[in-house]
């Protein structure tokens, strides 16, 4: 299993804040029927093959090694009985985010879409983020820190200005911590502390797995601190088990516990789910690992949809 999480700003966060920025939209936005809608808060979608050959090319050294085409994921998505999604741009295709774009247009009731961020040196990438956002109506933004520059932060110059954007167009930026929080928690930091308005990310719960030593301890302690918005996905991705990854039950207790079941959010990676254990079972693993805790049944809505829906008021309402 893998984590990833949403989170607010750890540096000016407080209950209350965030009830009137968030919850108050919210309450005229979002309305949930007898049957609470279940939203996916993280997966991916790239070209098909005769996609990438006629119309949406990948980036060169980028080809995706399994499916992961808009096709693949409706039918996974009906199957599993999931409703929408917030996709995220997949490196594959890097910053050219047409084939995202043409999802969006096409089912804008049941996708919204995460950007990735352009670090370019000629800060190229601030002018593209603020489009995506504000004329193809992108709702979220991602900072990878392995596409910067060779040798620079996501806290440059460029970073800086792209995560300042982003807070003033109200998107909630996500880090991708693959090769651990503790080579990025300083840059996250920095950027929360000078800039407080924008909403944070973190994916996979920065690939926090569960910690078995005093050193992976230390680095998930620092997670809790961090005070954020969490947000649970892709649990094959921080377990040390196969499905149904039950020893990320404790894992997610200590992120509820600390951060209340309403900031917390399950993604299922897709399509990188399906060859661990499928997208459906990687769905229904949650309630397994929930009801480990246990949870209540409405405190599984919140982790199935309600949180991400709060947190983008007006997506996700006719689907």
């Amino acid at each position: 299993m893998a984590v990833r999480m949403l989170l607010m700003n750890p540096l000016t966060f407080s209950t209350r804040c965030f009830t009137t920025t968030t919850t108050a939209m919210a309450k005229e936005a979002v309305s949930f029927s007898s049957k609470p809608k279940i939203i996916d808060s993280h997966l991916h979608v790239w070209a098909s093959p005769q996609q990438a050959a006629n119309e949406f090319p990948y980036f060169p050294g980028n080809e995706p090694t399994l499916p992961g085409s808009l096709d693949f994921l409706l039918q996974c998505m009906e199957e599993a009985g999931v409703d929408g999604a917030l996709i995220v741009q997949p490196i594959n295709h890097k910053f050219d985010h047409s084939l995202l774009t043409s999802v969006l247009k096409k089912y804008p009731s049941k996708f919204v879409g995460c950007c990735l961020a352009n670090p370019a040196e000629d800060g190229s990438g601030i002018k593209q983020l603020q489009d995506l956002i504000l004329k193809d109506g992108y709702r979220a933004v991602r900072f990878n820190p392995y596409v910067w520059p060779s040798g620079q932060k996501m806290t440059n110059k460029v970073g800086k200005a792209m995560f300042s954007k982003a807070g003033e167009l109200g998107a909630p930026v996500g880090f991708m911590c693959m090769k651990g929080l503790n080579l990025h928690i300083s840059e996250i930091e920095e950027l929360c502390s000078e800039f407080p308005s924008t909403v944070v990310l973190l994916d996979h719960v920065a690939f926090c797995k569960p910690p078995i030593n005093e050193e992976e301890r230390m680095i998930f302690s620092r997670l809790l601190e961090l005070s954020k918005f969490p947000q649970f996905s892709a649990l094959f991705r921080v377990s040390r088990e196969q499905f149904p990854y039950e020893d990320t039950s404790l894992l997610l207790s200590e992120v509820v516990s600390s951060y209340g079941v309403n900031r917390v959010m399950w993604g299922s990676d897709f399509p990188f789910v399906v060859p661990e254990c499928g997208y459906k079972k990687g769905k229904e693993a949650v309630a397994h690992i929930a009801g480990k805790i246990p949870l209540q049944s409405s405190d599984l809505e919140w982790l199935m949809g309600k949180s991400l829906m709060e947190l983008l008021p007006g997506s996700w309402v006719a689907s």
